[in-house]
């Protein structure tokens, strides 16, 4: 499953990034990395960003860069 195919308020922990190194870097920068655990907050009205919990903190994703990431529901 892909992070922007999940629904709000479900935990869920990433698989793997299929995205290219820049982008990995960044995500990874936000604790955006395998085997992270993270809550699905929602997303804005248009469906164009994602809004995920990673620790304490909250990471606003493009839809673009969700899809990137695999996950599954725990």
């Amino acid at each position: 499953m892909r992070l922007n195919e999940c629904q709000k308020g479900q935990k869920l922990k990433i698989l793997k990034l299929h995205a290219n190194e820049e982008l990995k870097h960044r995500l990874i920068s936000f604790g955006v990395m395998k085997h992270t655990i993270i809550e699905f907050i929602g997303e804005a009205p248009r469906k164009k960003t994602i809004e995920i919990k990673v620790g304490n903190m909250q990471v606003a994703l493009r839809a673009q860069e969700a899809q990137m990431v695999e996950v599954e529901v725990i």
